[in-house]
Order: C-alpha cells, then structure tokens, then sequence
C-alpha cells in the first residue's frame, strides 16, 4: 500500500478528523473511505485492524485509531 487510509462512519468527530488528516498529509497521500456509505469496504477496515472509527491505516500496515467516533460494530448496525 503506498497510500494511507483514513476510514470514518460520517459522523461529526469522523468528518472533523478528515479534514484535520487531509490537511495534514495531503490528499494525494491519503484516500478517504466513508465505511458509513462504502459498507463493501468494513470487511476490508477489520482485517486491516480496525476497531473504530475514525482510524488511519497507514502505509506499512499500522493502525492508528484518531478519536473514537463509533465501534466497528456500531458501524455494522
């Protein structure tokens, strides 16, 4: 992977820290994945290790969870 991805649920605190990590790394650095519409992509965010949202994935694999938004089972519905 040579992009980072930032997956959010589309609520407040998500959108808020999308906005804070596309300033900070640049857009063409990051690909933004809402898992609230995109819901194919969830399974994609788990076996990433993601267990919130929002959360960045970065490059080599590490999971980095933002600010807690939603739990991944909260996303599910």
């Amino acid at each position: 992977m040579s992009k980072s991805i930032f997956y959010h649920a589309g609520c407040s605190v998500c959108v808020s820290a999308e906005h804070d990590i596309v300033n900070l790394v640049g857009k063409d650095n990051v690909e933004v994945v809402n898992i609230g519409e995109a819901t194919n992509r969830i399974p994609e965010a788990e076996q990433a290790g993601v267990k919130s949202v929002p959360a960045l994935v970065a490059p080599n694999g590490n999971v980095l969870h933002i600010n807690f938004g939603a739990s991944m089972e909260d996303v599910k519905g």
